[in-house]
């Protein structure tokens, strides 16, 4: 199955269980993509004790997933992107949401 996640949220907890799902799809033998809109973007800046935001991101991008991080999102909060929150533009967004089975958005 080709499975697509949207984030479009910075809070910890829930960005964590996208996430966490993401890498368990990965683990079935799921082909998936993560996309950051909103405030989803500043997954890289997620700090929080209790929840690993950035090792399960690391994760999910060691597992073959693809993460990417909307272009006008990003500029909206002057950063050019990092290895967790590559810079994509909405054509990336709808060529995965045309080509994924299932789309879920957090």
């Amino acid at each position: 199955m080709k499975l697509a996640i949207l984030i479009s949220t910075n809070d910890a907890e829930t960005v964590f269980n996208a996430l966490r799902l993401g890498n368990y799809a990965a683990k079935e033998g799921d082909d998936v993509g993560v996309f950051l809109v909103g405030q989803g973007v500043e997954l890289d800046l997620i700090a929080d004790a209790h929840f690993d935001v950035s090792g399960q991101a690391r994760a999910l991008l060691g597992a073959g997933a693809r993460i990417m991080a909307c272009g006008t999102c990003l500029n909206l909060r002057e950063s050019p992107g990092s290895d967790l929150c590559p810079l994509s533009t909405m054509k990336d967004l709808h060529q995965l949401v045309r080509d994924s089975d299932r789309v879920v958005s957090f």
